[in-house]
């Protein structure tokens, strides 16, 4: 595969400075990262990790001046490849990964781990940069049926750790070797106990495992990279949730300590009651009062929508209490688009019978009574009492 250019490759401009490339390499090489690439197909990790390979060696040359300069100058055919250009990794004139892992120093701060090395990528040592992962919040969000019908986007003002806006992140300038455990990031304690003498190792509480401290420390975040604040933050809430649902929103969450990555906001869904509508599932149930009439003689009907419209439903004659009838793709979609379109409105119909009666239409309906079409029908497959005793059937 052809090589790619080292300012294409960061996403940065040919006048970009130190600050901006360091900055840009930051960015590629946490996505990249080996530790985020859990769940991944093996063909995904393969091509995320030469991206990294393909960013690093971006940077080993882009954030040396002299490089810079020879590249500028010769591109991939620069003296400094020695016939060999710039090369990649693990050739004559390339670098391995611990060469790699060992630039993060520079890029992150100078803390070492990223979840406990990076034998991800082709059984790299255990050199690397710790990069803080911020904790996740939680929201809740109360949703009508017509949000829900078409999805909604939703601002919330949090309080959460942002980046310290003293030093941007850092936490101070300046890292040394810690001098509680040496560099080594854990400590070990001797005590004597009924068994002998008993050694136990845990993380050190100094440098919290990371084997370096700050030497100088923002007065702002005592060295955290993060202080307390607020945000407002908008988040995408797809169409088809339901109640009890719970959406993700990455990297929204509390800021990582040390320009480490945030951490999500999990969004738990209420669906508020709807006045008109039962839900069940994708589809909407709408019962439907006719009144005699229109049940006996036949008619136009119409049905409410989600977005507040109205839709012509036709009525046959004979129409009978409790039967169904199906508005095809009115109902909500699948969230995300997973399923198969969308629900339907299920239109159950009931039939209104008149409390009190005048004394011409009380007549009018005995003299209609006598009539064998007025007779309930209890031997038919298709009667109401036929239905509703196969319920209890």
């Amino acid at each position: 595969m052809a090589k790619r250019d080292y300012y294409e490759v960061l996403g940065v401009d040919k006048k970009a400075s130190a600050a901006d490339i360091k900055k840009a390499y930051r960015k590629i090489a946490i996505k990249y990262h080996p530790d985020r690439q859990g769940g991944k197909s093996e063909a995904e990790k393969k091509e995320a990790e030469e991206k990294f390979k393909e960013a690093a060696e971006a940077y080993s040359v882009l954030s040396d001046e002299q490089k810079r300069q020879q590249y500028d100058q010769f591109g991939f055919d620069g003296p400094a490849g020695a016939g060999g250009g710039f090369g990649g990794f693990g050739g004559a004139g390339g670098f391995s990964m611990d060469d790699i892992f060992s630039m993060f120093g520079d890029v992150f701060g100078g803390h070492s781990g990223f979840g406990g090395g990076f034998g991800g990528f082709g059984g790299g040592g255990s050199r690397g940069a710790h990069i803080h992962r911020g904790s996740d919040l939680r929201l809740k969000v109360r949703l009508n049926l017509k949000e829900v019908a078409t999805g909604v986007t939703k601002k919330f003002k949090v309080r959460k750790d942002v980046t310290c806006s003293l030093c941007h992140g850092t936490g101070g300038e300046g890292v040394e070797t810690c001098r509680t455990c040496h560099g080594s990031g854990v400590v070990v304690k001797q005590q004597q106990s009924i068994f002998g003498m008993m050694q136990t190792q845990t993380v050190c509480p100094t440098c919290g495992g990371e084997g370096k401290t700050i030497k100088n420390k923002c007065s702002r975040c005592n060295g955290e990279g993060v202080e307390r604040g607020e945000e407002v933050v908008e988040i995408n809430i797809p169409a088809g949730v339901q109640d009890g649902m719970v959406v993700n929103a990455p990297g929204k969450g509390n800021a990582g300590k040390r320009n480490g990555v945030a951490g999500d906001i999990k969004v738990f869904i209420e669906e508020e009651p709807n006045d008109t509508f039962v839900r069940d599932g994708r589809d909407l149930i709408y019962n439907l009062l006719l009144d005699f009439p229109t049940a006996a003689l036949g008619g136009d009907v119409n049905i409410p929508t989600i977005e507040g419209g109205k839709l012509k439903l036709k009525i046959e004659p004979g129409t009978q209490p409790g039967k169904t009838l199906r508005l095809r793709g009115k109902g909500l979609p699948s969230v995300q688009g997973y399923g198969y379109g969308n629900g339907d409105i299920l239109v159950n119909i009931s039939v209104y019978v008149p409390r009190s009666l005048s004394k011409d239409e009380k007549k009018a309906l005995e003299a209609m009574k006598e009539s064998d079409n007025f007779k309930a029908d209890t031997s038919t497959k298709n009667s109401f009492f036929s239905k509703f005793r196969s319920y209890f059937n």
